[in-house]
């Protein structure tokens, strides 16, 4: 997994080395801790041959200004009364591009005029912002054209104790970030769904819980829609369950449940050659899934909470299921496979079934790289959100636009569901061409009972998403920062 950078809090500047970070707000002046640093005007005059203006996202870079200092960056806010979260992601990632070869960075959290100083929440962003856009995946690169660098951050703050603790909680929720992004970006000959549990099975050293449930224990709990999609797979599929239990004993638990496709041919209904090698992050989120529980964990969350990922490969091999095949589901109902392409929901409907009976949560939320009609549909801008209830829904639109993991709700209705009837079994696993996001959040829907339920379709969000400051890789890790304010706000 990749290493968070340090994080030191200073309460004074003192005698900085490497690069010293001061912030600007649009149309605003230089911090008053920037005064001993520019005695000769140096600043003042790199800020007006820039053409700076504290505009969200400009950027001053002056270069060896005194002994000791490598370089002074000057970074813009924009307009106050728009800052919001990714305010300070962004902020945090431009300064961290801009330090060149340079390890160590000071950065300074006071601001000119009324407001004064960065809330403790706002610097430990930039701080997170820093960290997420240090990511970078190079387990198997043995020539690297550029040392990979380690920065060491510094944030000079006079409330050191409030910064702290926001810090450690930041750092915790970048953790599991990146946690989802390295299992994402895994090559499918090393991640398959044995690796993959025993990736979900370090989380204990966080004070979780791992159950995994091989295919004897699959075959027990009668996962036959899951099974299914392995069986044309050599590699046997597994469950893991992750509980973390922060909250008080009686409490029920919420509940995250994630697809965990780690390659996807699509089966005999195979996948044009094309492109195929994204599928290796079809298992976005069962990879979400667990960057959460890490989150929450390494956060101290004070909830009780479960995860399930279904890990499984889909390949068309001479075992594999054929189109027209009709299966089993742990819940009893019956399904017409009509294209073994459409696997996702396969693997989900067994473990929604399996995590409502089992642990009875407040909810379930689903994560999945499911179809592409949602990247049709929304771009990569929103998951797609389908849900049978509305208060869940809001809970998480309002904490998509607190994070910026934005969610936009999509129908679930009568009229649709009628599309996935089958004249053979209860149900087929495709409904057309037409609404296929809405049909596959249908079939999802005939699995949940009476517990509230959101299904996200990330398949344009969690890989391949465009670049921003924070987010430099082709993995994103969307829907952890997502779900732990989800929690946070709303179930702890």
């Amino acid at each position: 997994m990749a290493k968070l950078p340090g994080v030191a809090i200073a309460k004074s500047i003192g005698k900085p080395k490497g690069a010293l970070v001061f912030f600007v707000p649009q149309d605003g002046a230089l911090p008053p801790s920037a005064g001993p640093f520019d005695a000769d005007g140096r600043l003042a005059r790199a800020i007006k041959v820039a053409g700076f203006d504290g505009k969200a996202g400009a950027l001053v870079n002056v270069l060896a200004p005194a002994a000791g200092l490598d370089r002074i960056l000057i970074a813009g806010l924009g307009k106050p009364e728009e800052w919001n979260e990714e305010t300070w992601l962004k902020a945090g990632g431009k300064v961290f591009a801009a330090l060149g070869k340079t390890t160590s960075a000071t950065i300074a959290t006071d601001l000119d005029g009324e407001r004064g100083a960065l809330e403790a929440q706002e610097a430990a962003g930039i701080a997170m912002g820093a960290t997420l856009r240090a990511y970078e995946f190079d387990a198997y690169r043995t020539k690297k054209k550029d040392e990979k660098k380690k920065v060491a951050l510094t944030l000079v703050s006079g409330s050191d104790s409030a910064l702290r603790k926001a810090v450690k909680q930041a750092q915790a929720i970048a953790g599991g970030v990146m946690f989802a992004r390295d299992l994402v970006n895994e090559p499918a000959n090393m991640l398959g769904p044995v690796e993959f549990a025993k990736k979900a099975e370090s989380l204990k050293k966080l004070g979780c819980t791992v159950t995994v449930l091989d295919e004897k224990k699959l075959k027990t709990e009668k996962m036959g829609a899951l099974l299914g999609v392995a069986q044309g797979s050599v590699r046997p599929a597994r469950v893991a369950v992750i509980e973390w239990k922060g909250g008080k004993a009686r409490d029920k638990p919420v509940a995250f449940v994630g697809k965990g496709v780690v390659f996807d041919t699509g089966g005999i209904s195979i996948k044009p050659a094309a492109g195929m090698e994204d599928m290796k992050g079809d298992m976005g989120g069962a990879a979400a899934v667990s960057g959460v529980m890490h989150a929450l964990a390494a956060r101290k969350a004070k909830v009780n909470a479960v995860g399930i990922i279904g890990l499984v490969e889909n390949m068309p091999d001479g075992n594999a299921q054929r189109p027209g095949d009709i299966v089993t589901s742990r819940s009893g109902q019956t399904i017409e496979v009509l294209n073994t392409d459409a696997e996702g929901r396969l693997v989900l409907a067994d473990l929604l079934d399996y995590c409502e009976e089992k642990f009875q949560p407040q909810f379930m939320v689903n994560l999945a790289t499911l179809t592409g009609a949602i990247i049709i549909a929304l771009g990569n801008a929103h998951a797609g959100l389908f849900s049978n209830d509305d208060e869940l829904s809001e809970r998480l639109v309002e904490a998509g636009m607190d994070t910026r993991e934005r969610v936009w709700r999509m129908p679930l209705d009568k009229d649709y569901d009628k599309l996935i009837d089958s004249k053979n079994a209860d149900m087929k696993n495709i409904g057309g061409r037409m609404a296929g996001s809405i049909t596959a959040a249908q079939f999802l829907q005939r699995f949940v009972k009476d517990t509230p339920w959101a299904h996200l379709d990330i398949a344009g969000t969690a890989m391949g998403s465009p670049k921003n400051e924070y987010s430099q890789g082709w993995s994103s890790g969307f829907g952890v920062r997502l779900l732990d304010r989800l929690v946070a706000n709303s179930y702890e």
